[in-house]
């Protein structure tokens, strides 16, 4: 990797509790706060930052970022060229639907195929980092994959826990990884439970989403991506698929470092925040608008959008107030309404995306109908994944037609 243009790898600084704001040492190997039992979130304290012009001669992956991600050493790096991922004008789309601007994110270009490259890479570069020496993760998919991927760049060993549902690509890859995969009837939340179990004895650091530090540091490229990509002018609403939350939180979470660094203006509008959900698991639905106190009780049913399956999120509360700081909402979308919105992709702009990219698609439909976003505002959708590996769940769609 060719880091000529900055000696200095990071300004990473403190480590603080996301429920209480303790504080705790960003230089030793972390997982949740003991405190809370909650996320621990990455602070940093740039003394000088480049002006932003320096991006432009650094290569074209998340790793550009390099001062405000939190590996200190090049040498510890485990990269398959992640990130920067392009922002597509989905043209026909919009003049079908008469919006002024409609463009799309396509994270299913990334290694692996999905945006879970951002997040694993990261974790597995801090995981070599503090001299880790094998990982697990319960997963609804990609980032068992991807874990899996990283650890084998990395020589590690990898413990994949995904449900037995998960369709057969994503198994597939695994193995191919050379990762121990281990199938368990249930949702992600099921495969927590075994994960812990198979690691009772603490020997393999656990990557679940938010119960280590990194994987989040690793997807807020997103949100620097899109300040860039933009030349600096962000968009009004951003519509992203929430399952365990780490992109929601983390696109927010790298707009509010740009305003610290200069590289947003301080005064800059940031845009609202939609999180996207599927119907049959929805659990930040039903406690945004109320209906619940929390998700800690949610059950929730099997989507064809895997990485939707997640029942009780625990980046709930920071989930809630992304969505409270940028004054953006929740909504759910029904499998037949993702896989209209799969066809409709596919049909008009040549995009094969995950069914969680299609839910934010008919997502956006739905709210430009209600009035929520405006047909003149600057719209940006993240899809998350190819839809290349959804085959087996889409395959009973094909089977009717």
């Amino acid at each position: 990797m060719q880091t000529t243009s900055h000696s200095l790898l990071s300004h990473l600084s403190t480590l603080t509790c996301s429920g209480c704001g303790n504080p705790y040492d960003a230089f030793e190997k972390q997982t949740v706060s003991p405190c809370c039992h909650l996320p621990l979130l990455a602070g940093y304290a740039p003394d000088v930052m480049p002006e932003k012009e320096a991006l432009y001669s650094r290569e074209g992956t998340m790793w550009r970022y390099l001062e405000m991600l939190p590996v200190l050493h090049e040498e510890n790096i485990v990269s398959l060229g992640e990130g920067y991922t392009p922002i597509l004008q989905l043209a026909n789309l919009a003049k079908k639907y008469e919006l002024r601007s409609l463009q799309l994110k396509d994270e299913g270009q990334n290694p692996t195929g999905s945006f879970k490259a951002r997040g694993l890479s990261m974790a597995i570069s801090k995981a070599k980092e503090h001299g880790v020496e094998g990982c697990i993760v319960p997963t609804a998919g990609n980032a068992g994959v991807a874990m899996a991927a990283y650890c084998a760049k990395a020589g590690m060993r990898a413990v994949v826990v995904m449900p037995r549902h998960t369709p057969k690509a994503f198994r597939e890859e695994c193995y191919w990884y050379g990762a121990e995969v281990v199938l368990v009837d249930g949702l992600i939340n099921d495969c927590a439970a075994k994960a812990k179990e198979l690691n009772s004895n603490g020997e393999l650091l656990d990557v679940s989403t938010l119960k280590e530090p990194y994987r989040i540091e690793g997807k807020k490229t997103m949100g620097y991506e899109i300040a860039e990509q933009g030349n600096w002018k962000l968009p009004d609403v951003i519509l992203y698929p929430a399952g365990g939350g780490t992109g929601l939180i983390g696109i927010w979470k790298a707009f509010k470092e740009m305003k610290k660094i200069g590289w947003l203006p301080e005064n800059a509008i940031l845009p609202r925040m939609v999180a996207v959900q599927a119907e049959n698991c929805r659990p930040l639905v039903e406690t945004f608008y109320g209906r619940q106190a929390n998700a800690q009780n949610y059950v929730g049913k099997p989507t064809i959008a895997n990485g939707l399956a997640v029942p009780r999120p625990l980046g709930e509360q920071l989930m809630l107030q992304t969505l409270q700081e940028s004054c953006g909402t929740a909504i759910s979308i029904s499998e037949n309404e993702m896989i209209s919105g799969l066809k409709e992709l596919g049909a008009n702009e040549g995009l094969f995306v995950a069914p969680e990219g299609a839910a934010v698609w008919m997502a956006t439909r739905k709210l430009v109908d209600t009035g929520c976003i405006s047909p003149d505002e600057k719209i940006l959708l993240l899809n998350t994944g190819s839809g290349q590996k959804y085959m087996e769940n889409l395959s009973d769609v094909f089977a009717q037609e």
